[in-house]
């Protein structure tokens, strides 16, 4: 969303700086000729309630948690004050406008009358940004128009000169998810990225060259352990190992965690068909989602795959995003945080070309 000019990867490495709802997510992975290799990661919870509606209304909270995070708990090193930040995509806005091919002054005024009209607050009250995506013809474009709030980015701006990083992009939480996936395997059909996370599931939908769609729905990690615990009478520790050793998977205890779960899931699945139908109407039939990845925190549910599948009558997969990331010399995060990061490697992963924009 923003980005400063003329930057060099090579030269100025940035890392990326994920702030969740109740922890910081940090990675820096540097680009080899062998590879992409983890420098440095690490993570720290604090007080929820430093954030309220995407705001960081009390930033010691944060800053004390980071300071402490990149002083005394990576694991490796940060080699730069240079960071890419994520922004939460439920108070985000991400829209693909067509337009009519026009030089600079007017495309500007074009996109801010979009944005007057398809974002729902003023615009005296949002930070945007624009991206000429391609030509449609000769006549007309794609233009990428995201925004965002000026109170939540100035929050998040205020926590970053305190810790003394320079800020050199911003972008949502599915944009940096979706660089992950894009780097981890090759897509040769436009695909529905599901991240499943502990506190909400952000969607996207991506179709071989830019993120079309984008949608978050309240269905969560979290909410099911709490549902699992709730339904069999189990501390939440327990019903965190059912979940992720059972899960929704034939077994003694399958119909208590389906009849259990099963209302949370059909609020990830209910989304998910919406999304499909929106993008079919708006591509007339020309490119259909072909298949549906999941990733995230909240993915180690045995058997989840299976279960958007059969609903959403759409090939689903898990998605590995670290299989072509190596931690060096590093000791790895345990297999069930590995997730944790996928946000702050995608951030880190900002290419040249997207900086310099």
């Amino acid at each position: 969303m923003v980005g400063k000019q003329q930057l060099f990867y090579k030269d100025r490495p940035v890392f990326g700086f994920d702030i969740g709802r109740t922890s910081i997510k940090l990675m820096q992975l540097t680009k080899t000729k062998k590879g992409t290799v983890v420098d440095g990661y690490g993570t720290i919870s604090f007080d929820p309630k430093a954030i309220a509606n995407g705001i960081i209304v009390d930033p010691e909270i944060i800053i004390k948690a980071a300071h402490e995070l990149i002083e005394n708990q990576m694991v490796g090193k940060l080699t730069t004050k240079k960071v890419a930040v994520s922004l939460p995509n439920a108070h985000s806005f991400s829209r693909i406008l067509t337009l009519p091919i026009m030089d600079a002054k007017d495309l500007a005024l074009a996109v801010e009358l979009e944005a007057s009209q398809s974002i729902p607050l003023p615009l005296e009250d949002l930070y945007y940004d624009y991206e000429v995506m391609k030509a449609i013809d000769d006549q007309t474009q794609e233009v990428h128009l995201a925004a965002c709030p000026k109170s939540i980015i100035d929050s998040y701006m205020g926590i970053f000169e305190a810790l003394g990083l320079e800020v050199e992009l911003v972008e949502s939480n599915i944009s940096a998810v979706t660089r992950m996936v894009i780097q981890a395997e090759e897509h040769d059909e436009t695909s529905l990225i599901v991240d499943f996370g502990s506190t909400a599931c952000d969607l996207s939908v991506y179709d071989g060259s830019t993120i079309r769609i984008t949608s978050t729905v309240n269905c969560s990690g979290d909410a099911i352990t709490d549902l699992i615990s709730e339904k069999l009478g189990l501390t939440k520790q327990q019903a965190h190992s059912i979940k992720t050793r059972y899960g929704l998977e034939t077994s003694k205890k399958q119909e208590l965690i389906l009849g259990a779960v099963g209302p949370e899931l059909d609020k990830l699945t209910s989304e998910i068909r919406k999304v499909i139908r929106y993008y079919g109407e708006r591509s007339a039939g020309k490119d259909d989602i072909g298949q549906i990845i999941i990733l995230g925190g909240g993915a180690n549910l045995p058997g989840l795959s299976g279960y958007i599948t059969e609903r959403a009558r759409l090939p689903a997969r898990l998605c590995a995003p670290w299989n072509k990331l190596s931690f060096g010399k590093l000791q790895p995060p345990h297999e069930l945080e590995t997730t944790l990061y996928t946000t702050a490697g995608g951030l880190s992963l900002v290419t040249p070309k997207e900086l310099s924009k």
